[in-house]
């Protein structure tokens, strides 16, 4: 088995690409703080249960980038839908404070779940050296 299909591996890369997602929705947010009729938008977090329910589950690979996905293509993450926001006058809905606190909050998430993925990488190694 390569070690790519490990599964607690292979959920850590999904979650490292979900914030990497996610950074990228929030720039656009703070891009477009003064765009008139500008509403901010956000993933919704990955659900893991069913793919710890079912560890056999085949998905579809893009093997080329040029390849479109399963999903029809765009983001293969959902999005939030439950924002609440307050417009301003201007139409715009983008509050500077709370796009930068999910963009530092994103980032803690990310190293931490980077620094979890090297960490386990590390170990392997250690087991298969033995």
């Amino acid at each position: 088995m390569p070690i790519t299909d490990i599964p607690i591996l292979s959920m850590l890369r999904t979650r490292m690409e979900w914030h990497q997602e996610r950074q990228r929705v929030l720039a656009e947010n703070v891009a477009n703080a003064d765009t008139p009729n500008y509403r901010p938008r956000d993933l919704a977090p990955p659900n893991f249960e069913e793919a710890l329910a079912s560890p056999g589950m085949l998905t579809l690979t893009r093997t080329d980038p040029d390849h479109i996905g399963g999903d029809g293509g765009g983001s293969r993450f959902a999005a939030d839908r439950t924002l609440k926001y307050e417009v301003r006058p201007g139409g715009n809905a983008v509050n500077h404070e709370d796009e930068m606190m999910r963009v530092a909050s994103n980032q803690m998430d990310f190293d931490a779940i980077a620094d979890l993925y090297t960490r386990s990488l590390a170990l392997i190694k250690t087991a298969v050296d033995k």
